[in-house]
């Protein structure tokens, strides 16, 4: 999962999210309607039984049993799928008529408990009740074939099956097609930081058209180049500055062996020119020095040592480093004496 790509990651929880949703929805609808059809079924045979116990109830006894049948029979035969059958206390049946099918085998008084039955590859509904007559107790027993509402739930499990495989793989590739759509600002950002280099530090990413997820990430990454800008031309700057200091020494000591190096000079001159040789080195290696100590400190490579000073000979030092430079324009320094005071 960690090796996906985003938009990989994306499709793939749309993807399950899609068929999760229409997985419990299908769930859900298959269940509802097989407890709907359940309830027909029983309030069928409820209403059959209730019919049955009413007819029954009103013999005063057996012998006028006969004279019922034709009501049974227009009562109870008028259901294709529906079988009925009625004993008595003996077990003998009286009535029994199965429609137009066969009556599920084994279906007699005390061979069954209500409920669903299943005989030679079909579904059977069976309820069943007790009515008496003339003090001895008649039961009743219905059966109703519920084969076709079960074959056909079968052919809709597997039709939701199929559309569950389909609403997936559909659902997978709009997600790819979302998630491509929804990512474009973020490849577009992704181009414009590739395309970012030393000379291209001004450009900005425009965060007019970015959407709000990405707005931060935009303002980081514009902060990120503004900084890299200051910091590009603050080494330009400092580049230039070392050229320009590192070319007024480079060049005395060009000048000075270039003066010497005319004519035949006698040891002293020569002496005299690498002493002058030697300070202008020295320069050098004071502003070397200095050069790496800015670098160090740009770095935080300086660890800081806090020291007492003497402000007092120090201002008195810079007094008197500025005095020839005042002389010449004529501007007013305190005096050292009165800054001592």
């Amino acid at each position: 999962m960690r090796r996906l790509s985003l938009t990989a990651r994306l499709s793939l929880m749309f993807m399950l999210a899609v068929t999760g949703v229409l997985g419990a929805a299908g769930f859900f609808f298959k269940q509802l309607s097989q407890h709907h059809f359940d309830q027909l079924d029983r309030h069928a045979l409820e209403e059959k039984l209730q019919a049955s116990r009413s007819l029954l109830a009103g013999l005063d006894d057996l012998s006028g049993f006969d004279a019922l049948r034709p009501q049974l029979q227009a009562l109870l035969g008028g259901h294709s799928e529906l079988t009925a059958q009625i004993f008595d206390a003996q077990g003998r049946l009286l009535f029994a008529d199965s429609g137009s099918g066969a009556p599920p085998a084994g279906v007699h008084p005390h061979a069954a408990v209500d409920g669903e039955l299943q005989r030679e590859g079909r579904v059977w509904q069976r309820q069943s009740g007790e009515v008496s007559v003339a003090g001895q107790p008649l039961k009743v027993v219905l059966a109703l074939d519920v084969t076709a509402h079960k074959r056909f739930f079968h052919t809709l499990t597997g039709w939701l099956w199929l559309a569950l495989v389909m609403c997936a793989l559909v659902s997978a590739l709009l997600g790819w097609l979302l998630a491509r759509s929804g990512l474009r600002p973020l490849r577009e950002v992704t181009q414009v930081a590739a395309s970012v280099s030393a000379r291209s530090l001004t450009e900005r990413i425009p965060s007019e058209s970015t959407p709000a997820e990405l707005q931060q990430l935009v303002s980081a990454f514009n902060a990120m180049l503004t900084r890299l800008e200051e910091a590009f031309v603050r080494l330009s700057n400092f580049s230039a500055d070392i050229a320009h200091e590192l070319r007024t020494p480079l060049s005395n000591l060009m000048t000075h062996t270039e003066v010497v190096l005319t004519r035949g000079r006698s040891a002293e001159d020569y002496q005299d020119n690498l002493y002058s040789n030697l300070e202008e080195l020295r320069r050098m290696a004071r502003m070397i020095d200095d050069m790496l100590f800015l670098a160090k400190a740009d770095n935080g490579l300086i660890v800081p040592d806090a020291q007492s000073i003497e402000l007092n000979a120090l201002c008195a030092q810079l007094l008197d480093f500025y005095q020839l430079t005042a002389d010449e324009r004529d501007p007013v320094l305190p005096r050292r004496d009165a800054q001592m005071d």
